[in-house]
């Protein structure tokens, strides 16, 4: 299928056009949008450095959970290495400054890199419901289990994000200038249909995923505090409680982030896109970008077994440096 050049895209990529929507959205939020952007880009960058640093230093975080959360923590990397940049050049330059090419592989990688995130999540809260509920099955899964999943949570972040550049729906400079994403104000069947689509797979079936796994994990927990029995069902309650605590931190973080960009499209897809608030459209994108630079925050924080290893590291170097 040849290649869809979104309608109105040479309006979009004019200096002059982008120069009066800024001033329509109001030098206010370009302003608040350049220091968001490239704050929450250096923090995003490092933070998740430091995480895949500590995994490759540390062997006893190598488990077959934490494997998710690298996978986790390089989509926040491609976001954060890509996307924060661009975004903050063209914030910056007043319009989009990388071209019709540069649009659509800015978009496409970042859409790939957000619905690689919540597919991982789901893989998350379907590891935390085999290893407390269904044990059984959980002693079972294999490295390998895992990688297909893993896997699998990649594959559907490329079909989706691959679609607009082969015709269904379309990418485009948003009203800023300064990012470009699903050409929301194209409300036509073609954005429509895949707005509707992305959401139902992407968003309303993980969610409802996620929600069974941990509702269950919940109730499994309950039943065993009850009957003061835990240590019968894992031998590191203690650590897998972390994790489950420590997910479900990360999915209710990862709703906050990208609600506002789901709200923006399923108002352009259900209504008029020229009655989308101005703040409402700049916050969106900057909201879904957010999650890259929490995530390893809550990972270091609610993860007790990281924090403890690097403290015992951190005074193994202070003794041996000690006469």
């Amino acid at each position: 299928m040849p290649l869809k050049r979104p309608l109105n895209c040479e309006r979009f990529h004019s200096p002059t056009s982008l120069r009066v929507n800024q001033r329509k959205y109001g030098q206010s939020y370009d302003a608040i949008a350049d220091y968001i952007v490239v704050k929450q880009g250096v923090i995003s960058l490092a933070s998740n450095i430091v995480v895949l640093l500590m995994f490759v230093k540390f062997r006893e975080l190598r488990t077959a959970t934490n494997f998710i959360i690298i996978n986790l923590a390089f989509t926040d990397i491609g976001v954060a290495g890509i996307g924060y940049p661009m975004s903050a050049a063209s914030d910056i330059h007043g319009s989009w400054k990388f071209g019709y090419t540069g649009c659509q592989i800015y978009a496409a990688l970042n859409i790939f890199f957000g619905m690689a995130s919540i597919g991982l999540l789901t893989v998350v809260a379907i590891d935390r419901y085999l290893t407390i509920c269904r044990p059984d099955i959980g002693q079972k899964m294999t490295m390998q289990s895992y990688n297909l999943l893993i896997l699998a949570a990649w594959l559907n972040a490329v079909f989706w994000s691959s679609m607009p550049l082969v015709g269904w729906a379309g990418y485009a400079p948003d009203p800023t200038g300064a990012t470009c994403t699903i050409n929301w104000r194209q409300n036509d069947a073609s954005f429509i249909s895949y707005t509707m689509a992305v959401i139902a797979v992407n968003f309303v079936l993980p969610l409802t995923v996620m929600f069974y796994c941990y509702y269950n994990v919940s109730i499994t927990v309950r039943r065993y505090k009850a009957g003061n029995c835990l240590d019968s069902i894992n031998v590191d309650w203690s650590d897998q409680m972390d994790v489950t605590k420590m997910s479900i931190v990360m999915i209710a973080m990862f709703l906050v982030a990208w609600s506002p960009y789901s709200m923006v499209c399923l108002w352009a897809s259900l209504g008029d896109p020229k009655t989308i608030p101005a703040p409402m459209a700049i916050i969106a994108p900057l909201f879904a970008k957010s999650s890259t630079f929490y995530n390893p925050c809550i990972y270091v924080i609610a993860n007790k077994k990281s924090a403890a290893i690097a403290i015992q590291d951190e005074l193994i170097s202070d003794s041996k440096v000690v006469p």
